[in-house]
């Protein structure tokens, strides 16, 4: 039996404050047939960074290496978070993979590696890996070996507008989970939708079961749960039953079930226009609200941050957190110069770029310091201050298991499934694994 895999951040306090967070040919996901030898190469990149100010950086380091090393050429497919998924998982399927490509690492990258679909990277990268936030980069470590580069790293916490938190007498945010019904409460008192979800998409439904479990029943049981299947624990009932008090108090945008992450009357359109005032998300959002809003300045203005509330009596404390990064495996048959381009994509000169947009939170050493978004610093700050991360879920353990968990939580959502049918399922698929 397969077990499921779990990654998490294990972090000292001393080592958190190193805190961070198309085109083509015929044949669109490379070819075996690429040599390294000084002639002609073309890469081909798929990447999820499909909202300024981070598409734009990345098409500027492509037209800069290309610049550098005019033998090779670089082909970009830009893709949204769910198509890219979808796209990649047939292209896999087909026996094709990108040179360059979205990950985040975790048990997904594992399954990849197992089927021989993915390159070890470590010899090429040991010179400067350890250039890298190593809590970064050990998200994409397999049984000691390197087999991707991260580039970003952050967590999951409520982004919400603060001039709806005014205009509903909010004056702070809450700080536990009781005070964040309260909250809820509160703005649909005054005529505000409190939450905005794009449920259509499964994961940011997760996100909030994730967190409940990671406050009640706390990371030794989420720990467990990837080894034995234990997922039908009193600990993620619990999670369920609070979701379900959040659910209960419809606190949600009108059809939130089919709504999208990303995209008109998606989620991120519901904070950027100011129809709703939280969203559960990760570092990456500000730019995509602001990406869904008439003047990208005005709401980035407005927005504010706090990390998840803590749950009175659960297992969980205010310094173990939810979240992960973004980075980038390598196809079976990229060429070296793939690898050589994503170490481009992490120097100093890049991640400070990146840094300095509030597109992300780069993990080069040095560079933390170029996050001057106050957004982005809320975000960095509290990361300083976790000695725990916990990966995504539905990225943590293995991709049948991170689906049941997807899958089970928009039921809930749904109003289809108990707490208790939520765990059951989870457990069940973990344990059949």
């Amino acid at each position: 039996m397969t077990r499921p895999i779990r990654s998490a951040l294990v972090l000292a306090a001393a080592a958190a404050s190193l805190a961070a967070c198309g085109g083509g040919d015929d044949d669109p996901a490379g070819s075996a047939a690429k040599k390294s030898d000084g002639g002609p190469v073309t890469i081909e990149w798929w990447h999820i960074q499909n909202n300024p100010p981070m598409k734009g950086i990345w098409a500027d380091a492509v037209q800069a290496y290309q610049a550098d090393h005019p033998n090779v050429k670089i082909n970009v497919t830009v893709l949204e978070n769910e198509a890219f998924k979808a796209k990649l998982t047939t292209t896999m399927q087909s026996g094709k993979v990108p040179d360059i490509f979205q990950s985040w690492g975790g048990g997904t990258l594992k399954e990849q590696a197992d089927a021989g679909l993915v390159q070890d990277v470590t010899e090429p990268t040991k010179a400067w890996i350890g250039e890298l936030n190593p809590a970064a980069t050990g998200l994409y470590e397999l049984d000691g070996k390197q087999y991707g580069i991260p580039f970003n790293l952050g967590m999951v916490g409520v982004w919400y507008r603060k001039s709806l938190f005014e205009k509903a007498g909010i004056e702070t945010p809450p700080a536990t989970w009781d005070e964040f019904l309260t909250t809820v409460q509160t703005l649909k008192a005054k005529g505000i939708t409190p939450l905005a979800i794009g449920e259509k998409d499964k994961w940011p439904g997760m996100f909030w079961w994730a967190n409940l479990s990671l406050r009640i029943a706390g990371k030794d049981a989420l720990a467990q749960a990837g080894e034995d299947g234990s997922f039908d624990g009193p600990g993620f009932v619990k999670a369920g039953d609070e979701l379900q008090r959040l659910i209960d108090l419809q606190p949600f945008q009108k059809g939130f079930l089919a709504a999208p992450w990303d995209g008109a009357g998606g989620e991120a359109a519901q904070i950027g226009t100011g129809k709703a005032a939280m969203s559960l998300m990760g570092q990456w959002a500000p730019s995509t609200y602001a990406a869904n809003a008439k003047d990208a300045d005005a709401v980035l203005g407005d927005l504010g941050w706090f990390p998840f509330p803590t749950v009175d009596g659960g297992a969980g404390g205010p310094t173990e957190q939810f979240g992960g990064g973004d980075g980038f495996a390598f196809g079976k048959d990229a060429p070296p110069e793939a690898v050589d381009f994503a170490k481009f994509l992490v120097t100093s000169d890049v991640a400070n770029k990146a840094g300095a947009s509030g597109g992300i939170l780069p993990v080069k050493k040095g560079t933390e310091s170029s996050v001057t978004d106050v957004n982005m610093k809320s975000v960095l700050d509290a990361r300083a201050k976790a000695d725990f991360v916990q990966l995504y879920l539905d990225q943590a353990y293995a991709p049948a298991v991170g689906q049941a968990v997807n899958d089970a939580v928009q039921e809930l959502f749904a109003g289809k499934a108990s707490p208790q049918d939520v765990a059951g399922t989870i457990a069940d698929a973990a344990k059949a694994g």
